[in-house]
């Protein structure tokens, strides 16, 4: 049985030529090889499948019925292996077929793909965008094995292993409903802790996050009294309650029942980011949805 693993490729670019031309000069001349390297193949060929292949003919050599077998499949074959080989062909958007798969939370629903979504079905009417919720610790796992193509993140806790983009820079404001008594003007910091917040735990249940760290150096606390997992309840929340939140700025942008003032304390912003794995790094394809996303914000 022939080993693929120990065979010599081209000899099957030899057999391929000498199988369309029966002839040694014309498949030498094809092959840009001399005539006594092609008979050399032809010997080693000859001895690799145990079969003459090809006979002296009145007209040239004539294939014998192993050789006329291996005709077609040896064809598919290399045109196959030319297509693998071959610089991949450009991106063309307008005639992709891609079913594309962003890991995003609300927020970034809002502020990365919302925006991009137009020009996204502009441009490649054709594919389809699925947006999946993982936890972080999954990411780099899903990326590797394909499972996912993006994941926005903050840059601050990404997993490592992965390619990363940073998009923007955030920062957080104070936010409430737009005739909220207590945010006509920018709160003192007493004023600040006396209101009730709501805070976001996207693992759920938590109520302490950064804000009360730094109001802890100061000696200070606020009233927590509600925590939700996703950004977007809070801003229903605001708007029927006097319930406040610090917020990131972006996603207060076309928000007109909510009224957003600085808030007292500085309180750190973060840096949001694309990630994505090695592997598809110079896909042609992947390369042209991070240009969109990040042209998006």
């Amino acid at each position: 049985m022939t080993n693929l693993r120990t065979l010599d490729l081209n000899l099957l670019l030899t057999l391929d030529a000498l199988l369309a031309e029966h002839n040694v000069t014309r498949a030498a001349q094809r092959l840009h090889l001399s005539q006594p390297s092609v008979s050399v193949h032809l010997a080693k060929l000859r001895a690799v499948f145990d079969d003459p292949l090809l006979l002296p003919g009145p007209r040239g050599m004539r294939p014998t019925a192993r050789a006329d077998a291996l005709r077609e499949p040896l064809r598919q074959a290399l045109e196959g292996l030319e297509r693998a080989v071959s610089p991949a062909a450009p991106f063309d958007p307008a005639q992709a077929r891609h079913r594309w798969r962003v890991v995003a939370s609300d927020y970034t629903e809002t502020t990365v793909l919302l925006p991009a979504l137009a020009a996204l079905r502009a441009a490649a009417p054709g594919t389809q965008l699925a947006i999946l919720q993982k936890q972080p610790a999954q990411l780099a796992r899903l990326a590797e094995q394909g499972d996912i193509d993006l994941a926005l993140h903050t840059t601050e806790g990404a997993p490592p292993g992965l390619r990363r983009r940073a998009l923007y820079t955030e920062r957080y404001v104070l936010a409430g409903r737009a005739d909220h008594p207590r945010l006509q003007r920018k709160p003192t910091l007493a004023q600040f802790c006396k209101l009730e917040h709501v805070i976001v735990s996207p693992d759920g249940g938590g109520f302490h996050a950064g804000t009360d760290a730094a109001l802890a150096e100061l000696g200070k606390a606020r009233r927590v009294v509600l925590s939700v997992p996703h950004f977007r309840f809070v801003l229903s929340v605001l708007a029927r309650t006097d319930l406040v939140a610090l917020l990131p700025q972006r996603l207060m942008c076309g928000q007109p029942s909510l009224r957003v003032v600085e808030p007292p304390l500085a309180v750190p912003g973060f840096e949001m980011s694309m990630l994505w794995h090695e592997r598809v790094h110079r896909d042609s394809a992947h390369q042209w949805l991070r240009a969109q996303l990040a042209a998006s914000v």
